[in-house]
């Protein structure tokens, strides 16, 4: 079996890498010139890089990221909402990380290079269409870099794993226009900056309306690590208003982040004077799309942000797409014809994805500080006295559960309630 895959982002190297490891041959394609460290700083949650792990690449990512230990949830003002243990700490078999998207991209890029060799990633290739037979797919790339004609390829599946544009997405749904904005605009930076608590830490300050994200993501020079931040504010009715472009490069000058920057606290960080020692910062909408009522066509499908691009909120982006790039390569690996795995991953993943698109619109885990902030807009004294625990805990393990990270924590949490309750 021949497998095509279009985008060289998370989900289509992990993809390439997946099918590899099952003896399948795998031929990515990229439109990009060259596959650049883009981007900033992302999450991504144990049973994705439990994925990884089984591909040896685990090494490689403890050089490049940080093992998350703690998450702490604050009100715009700093006081605390919610905090609670996470990847291994928590009872995990694989950490959390905190990682640049970018080195992330390029420890599974490459991978595909060492192990499928130095050609299984073509670069500067447009999809351009495909066509379909018993037989198999024939798919059409252009030549994104001149504009010229490009190149045909021939294979028996083709995966498209290229973005919240994706060109396959387009053509199976020409009606269904442009990414839906929900009015955020998202400023996002990364620079070396002094250890804030134990340096495993991560802090989101404030709801879906105006918000503030703290985490290391790499570990700096003379004791600092490189801190990752991020400034979320509603800017326009998503409804009303068209999203400005997506792009992870498109810079946004410090005087017009600043000044949003400034409405957060969170305790221990000086946030003017991170974001102002920034050497970029960059700017990008919140943006989805409507989850689908199918995926795949034949012998085509789709897969990561092509399939389900979600708010970032809840860590579950790229996680989500290497869990995809899985149940894939395993229903491939084990059907008898690639329309039965290809309608066996489509039902497996379409509807749990779905669920996490709708979630991350009402705010994800997060959505316990819009709750706590509704309650108590200028603060509090008393978390418990606003929203008990039992209450907050429900929104955030509630998510957890759909989102398909829970299992392994909450059997952890039960033993050891159960150990300190334990008679000697």
């Amino acid at each position: 079996m021949k497998v095509i895959v279009v985008g060289a982002g998370v989900g289509g190297l992990a993809t390439a890498l997946m099918l590899q490891r099952r003896g399948i041959r795998a031929e990515v394609y990229e439109q990009s010139a060259t596959v650049r460290e883009l981007g900033v700083g992302i999450n991504t949650l144990p049973p994705s890089i439990g994925e990884l792990t089984e591909l040896g690449l685990l090494p490689e990512l403890d050089k490049i990221a940080i093992r998350t230990r703690k998450l702490i949830y604050y009100n715009r003002l700093g006081q605390q909402v919610w905090d609670e243990l996470r990847g291994m700490d928590a009872g995990h078999r694989s950490p959390q990380f905190s990682i640049h998207r970018g080195r992330l991209q390029k420890v599974l890029y490459d991978a595909v290079l060492d192990r499928l060799g130095p050609d299984a990633v073509r670069t500067g290739l447009s999809l351009a269409g495909f066509l379909q037979d018993e037989g198999g797919v024939t798919v059409h790339f252009t030549d994104s870099v001149k504009g010229d004609a490009g190149l045909t390829v021939r294979g028996d599946v083709l995966i498209c794993a290229d973005g919240i544009h994706s060109v396959a997405r387009r053509q199976f749904y020409p009606d269904e226009g442009a990414p839906k904005w929900n009015g955020v605009l998202i400023w996002r930076g990364a620079a070396e900056w002094p250890m804030w608590q134990d340096g495993r830490t991560m802090a989101i300050g404030g709801g879906m309306g105006a918000k503030f994200v703290l985490y290391p993501i790499a570990e700096g020079n003379d004791g600092r690590q490189l801190m990752n931040w991020a400034v979320c504010i509603k800017m326009a009715d998503g409804a009303l208003t068209p999203p400005p472009k997506e792009s992870w490069s498109r810079r946004a000058p410090h005087s017009l982040v600043l000044p949003y920057a400034k409405r957060f606290a969170i305790p221990g960080c000086d946030i003017h004077s991170l974001v102002e020692s920034t050497p970029e910062a960059f700017e990008y909408p919140m943006c989805d799309r409507d989850p689908l009522p199918r995926w795949t066509f034949g012998r085509v499908t789709l897969l990561g942000d092509a399939a389900h691009p979600m708010y970032p909120v809840g860590s579950n982006g790229a996680s989500q797409a290497i869990l995809d790039a899985r149940m894939l390569a395993d229903a491939l690996a084990h059907a008898e014809h690639p329309g039965e795995a290809l309608w066996a991953y489509e039902q497996d993943r379409l509807p749990k994805t779905a669920e996490v698109v709708r979630l991350n619109r009402k705010g994800g885990p997060e959505r316990v500080i819009d709750e706590v902030e509704k309650l108590a807009p200028g603060g509090f004294s008393s978390i418990d006295a606003v929203l008990s625990r039992a209450e907050r805990q429900a929104i955030v393990r509630g998510y957890a559960g759909t989102a398909g990270f829970a299992t392994e924590a909450r059997r952890f949490a039960e033993r050891a309630a159960r150990s300190s309750t334990a008679t000697p």
